[in-house]
């Protein structure tokens, strides 16, 4: 059975849409579970209790800025970039008012596990459209285009907004271990398997979007 230009569209914005929908979730319930935060959303909890905004609103605003710094990185926008920027931070927020908190350490290790499988299948959702990388990936790709190596760009970009979130007081925890530790391995299994056969087929464009 053939598939035209408007099914193969309508597939990849399904998959896109489910990926930010489903990984503004699974932020929310890292933030729920209270063992701490993912680098770039400690910074994100540091400002949003400076500046009284939630912490989708800052998911946003942070998003955006980072997109400006792409100007001078020469990076090119996609349909999911400006998804990713727009889709995720209320979505964030809408999961945090309806998930309940739990109470039971049992129960928090669950939603810690669960929170980080669902990012890496988020991800892998999301990146396989072939619809451009997350706001935040364009700024490491962008510094390794230009000589920087992409673990070494990554490893200073994100130590950096953590130090930073840490001390404005986002959540720092074990948590933030596990993520760091086990997202990278288990986005490497997910995309593959969830990527359309597009972004297979453009292996250059896989690698730059393999981190969410």
């Amino acid at each position: 059975m053939l598939v035209g230009p408007w099914d193969r569209s309508v597939s990849r914005a399904t998959r896109l849409l489910t990926g930010l929908v489903l990984y503004g979730l699974a932020l929310a319930l890292l933030v729920k579970a209270n063992l701490g935060l993912d680098p770039w959303n400690v910074f994100n909890q540091g400002v949003s209790r400076r500046f009284g905004w939630t912490l989708g609103e800052i998911t946003v605003v942070t998003s955006i800025l980072l997109l400006l710094a792409w100007l001078p990185l020469h990076q090119h926008l996609g349909i999911g970039t400006v998804a990713n920027a727009l889709v995720v931070g209320p979505v964030l927020d809408l999961g945090l008012k309806l998930i309940p908190s739990p109470h039971q350490p049992a129960a928090q290790a669950l939603f810690l596990v669960v929170a980080i499988l669902a990012t890496a299948l988020a991800t892998g959702l999301y990146v396989g459209a072939g619809w451009g990388p997350g706001p935040r990936d364009g700024i490491m790709t962008g510094l390794a285009a230009r000589g920087i190596p992409v673990l070494v760009a990554r490893a200073a970009i994100e130590l950096t907004v953590l130090a930073i979130g840490w001390a404005l007081g986002g959540s720092v925890g074990i948590a933030t271990v596990l993520f760091a530790v086990s997202i990278g391995p288990l986005v490497s299994r997910a995309l593959p398997r969830l990527a359309l056969p597009a972004a297979r087929a453009n292996p250059k464009r896989e690698r730059r979007s393999s981190q969410p």
